[in-house]
C-alpha cells in the first residue's frame, strides 16, 4: 500500500499511514498530483523522530473527497531529490522543512528560509542577510518596501525589480514576527489555552482557523459535534467572509482613490463585524468557537437582528456595487490588472480565491465538506475566468451575495442550544487527525498527530496564504508598480498567517 485513504475531520491510527522508502514517497505523491487539476498538497511537513525526520504527506483529491496520506523515514544529513522540481506545488512546504530540520534538497529551484523560526536548524541564517535575487543591469533598478508597512498591520519586505515603471520581478519575503505557535500547542496542555491560540493563528481568521481546531479536537477525542456547533459554526464562518469581504472592497475602492466607495463599503463593514460583538462580545467573534460546546448560545433573538441588518445591508451594498463596477476610471484600473493565467494558479497550487478566480475550481465546502456544507448547504463555488484584479472583485461581491443567502437558509431552523458543560476531552493515543476548513480566503488545514501517551507531538497549521504569496508575486510582472497596492489588497494574503 502507498497512501492511506482518510476523509476531512478523520482520526486514523499511525500505524495504518505506510512509511515508504523516500524514493517511493517521492515518485508516489508526485504522480498523485501530476496531471491532476483535481488534486493537491494541502499539507506536507516533518515530525523529529529522535535522530531522524518523519515526513508525512497529504494530497487532496477535490472529486472523490479523499486524502491520500503517506509517510517517509529520513535520516538526517545529506541531500534528496527534492519533490519541487517535479511540481511547484510542494515549493514552500520543502523549503519549510528544510529551515525547521536542515534536511538539503539538491534540486529544488528556490530553497531559500520560509520563516526564520527560532529553533531553526542553521541559526547562522539571519533574516537580514536573506538572499535575494538580484539582476545585474544598468537599465534595471530594484525597489524595495517595507519590512515595515506604512499601516499597522505585520512587516514584510517586497523586492521590486523595474524596468522604469514596469515590475519585472517580485520577490516577497516574510518571517519577521516568528511567533511559534506550533510549539505552543505542544507547550500548553489546556484545551482553552489551545483554543486561543487558534483564535490568534491570523487575526481575520478568527472563526476559520478556530473551526478547524474545534473540528479537529472532537473528532481526535471520539466526540460526536452537536447540531448546534454545527450551526454556529456554519453560520460565523459566512459571516467572517462578508467582513472580510466587505472590507476588502473598501480597500480596492480606496487603493484606486474612489473614496465614495472606500466609505460605503466601510460603513457596510461595521454592523456585520459589531453583530459579532452583539453575538459573543468580541468584534472579531473571539469567543464564540470552542470545541465540545458553546459559550454563547444563537437565540431566536439574535436571528431577528442579524436579517435587521441585512435588510439594511442589501440595498446599500447593491446600490454601492452596481455603480462600482460600471463606472470607466474603475474598470480601468481593474480589468487586465495583476492577471494570473488557469495554468500559472495550477502550477503554483493556490487555492481559495486566488485559485477560483482563474477557473480552478477549490473550494473545501464542496471538495471536502464540514459542518453544514456536509448536509444542509449545498454550496456551488462561484469562479470566474480572467485572473485579474476584477476578477477577484467580483468574487468578493457573488460570495457577499451567496454567503447572504446561506445565512438567511440557516435562520429558518435555528436549532436548540444546550447549556455549556465542561466536557473532559481525552485524545486518543497514537493517531493522526486532519481538518479542512474553507475560510475566507481559502483552505485551511490543521494536522494533529498523538504518541503513546495520548500527547499531542505534533500540530501542524497551513494557512491559505501559504499557497497564495506566490500568485501575487506572479501578478504584478509587467504591471506598473503604481498598480502593487490594488493587485496587493486585491489577495489580501495574511502576514501572521504565513509566519506561524
Amino acid at each position: 500500500m502507498r497512501y492511506f485513504t482518510v476523509y476531512n475531520n478523520q482520526t486514523v491510527n499511525i500505524k495504518d499511514i505506510p512509511v515508504l522508502k523516500y524514493q517511493e514517497f517521492l515518485d508516489e505523491n508526485v504522480q498523485l498530483v501530476q496531471n491532476h487539476s483535481e488534486r493537491h498538497c494541502v499539507n506536507f511537513f516533518g515530525v523529529r523522530e529522535q535522530e531522524q525526520v518523519k515526513l508525512y504527506c497529504c494530497i487532496a483529491d477535490d472529486l472523490s473527497h479523499e486524502i491520500y496520506v503517506n509517510a517517509s523515514l529520513i535520516d538526517l544529513g545529506g541531500k534528496l531529490s527534492s519533490l519541487t522540481f517535479h511540481n511547484h506545488n510542494f515549493e514552500k512546504f520543502e523549503r519549510e522543512i528544510t529551515e525547521n530540520f536542515g534536511i538539503e534538497y539538491a534540486d529544488h529551484p528556490w530553497l531559500k528560509p520560509m520563516r526564520y523560526a527560532h529553533n531553526r536548524a542553521n541559526k547562522q541564517q539571519q533574516i537580514a542577510n536573506y538572499p535575494f535575487y538580484g539582476a545585474d543591469s544598468e537599465e534595471l533598478h530594484e525597489v524595495g518596501v517595507g519590512p515595515i508597512h506604512a499601516g499597522i498591520i505585520e512587516p514584510g519586505h517586497f523586492r521590486f525589480i523595474c524596468n522604469g515603471e514596469q515590475i519585472l520581478h517580485l520577490e516577497i519575503q516574510l518571517g519577521y514576527q516568528h511567533r511559534g505557535i506550533e510549539a505552543l500547542f505542544l507547550q500548553k496542555e489546556k484545551l482553552l489555552q489551545r483554543a486561543t491560540l487558534a483564535e490568534n493563528i491570523a487575526g481575520d481568521t478568527t472563526v476559520g482557523h478556530t473551526t478547524a481546531f474545534s473540528n479537529l479536537w472532537e473528532s481526535l477525542c471520539g466526540m460526536e459535534t452537536h447540531k448546534s456547533l454545527h450551526f454556529s459554526r456554519t453560520l460565523a464562518l459566512e459571516l467572517e467572509r462578508i467582513a472580510i469581504h466587505t472590507g476588502d472592497l473598501a480597500a480596492i475602492a480606496g487603493d484606486i482613490a474612489y473614496q465614495l466607495g472606500n466609505s460605503v463599503y466601510g460603513r457596510l463593514r461595521t454592523p456585520i463585524v459589531n453583530f459579532f460583538q452583539e453575538w459573543g462580545g468580541n468584534r472579531l467573534a473571539k469567543g464564540i468557537i470552542r470545541p465540545g460546546k458553546i459559550n454563547y448560545p444563537f437565540s431566536k433573538e439574535l436571528g431577528q437582528s442579524l436579517m435587521d441588518i441585512f435588510r439594511a445591508y442589501e440595498p446599500d451594498f447593491n446600490e454601492m456595487t452596481e455603480q462600482f463596477l460600471q463606472l470607466p476610471g474603475v474598470l480601468a484600473r481593474l480589468e487586465r490588472t495583476g492577471v494570473v493565467s488557469y495554468a500559472q494558479v495550477l502550477e503554483i497550487g493556490t487555492v481559495g480565491m486566488a485559485a477560483r478566480m482563474s477557473g480552478l475550481e477549490r473550494d473545501i465546502r464542496k471538495s471536502h465538506p464540514f459542518n453544514l456544507y456536509q448536509n444542509t448547504i449545498q454550496h456551488k463555488p462561484i469562479l470566474k475566468q480572467q485572473g485579474d484584479v476584477f476578477s477577484r472583485t467580483q468574487i468578493r461581491k457573488d460570495e457577499i451575495e451567496q454567503s447572504i443567502s446561506y445565512c438567511k437558509q440557516l435562520l429558518e431552523n435555528i436549532p436548540h442550544f444546550n447549556k455549556p458543560e465542561n466536557i473532559e476531552f481525552v485524545p486518543e493515543k497514537e493517531k493522526f487527525t486532519l481538518s479542512l476548513v474553507e475560510g475566507w480566503r481559502g483552505e485551511i488545514c490543521h494536522c494533529a498527530i498523538t504518541d503513546e501517551n495520548g500527547k499531542l507531538k505534533a500540530y501542524k497549521i497551513k494557512d491559505p496564504s501559504h499557497h497564495n504569496w506566490m500568485a501575487l508575486a506572479q501578478a504584478v510582472r509587467n504591471n506598473e508598480i503604481s498598480d502593487f497596492p490594488v493587485c496587493n489588497k486585491s489577495f489580501n494574503l495574511s502576514y501572521c498567517g504565513h509566519d506561524l
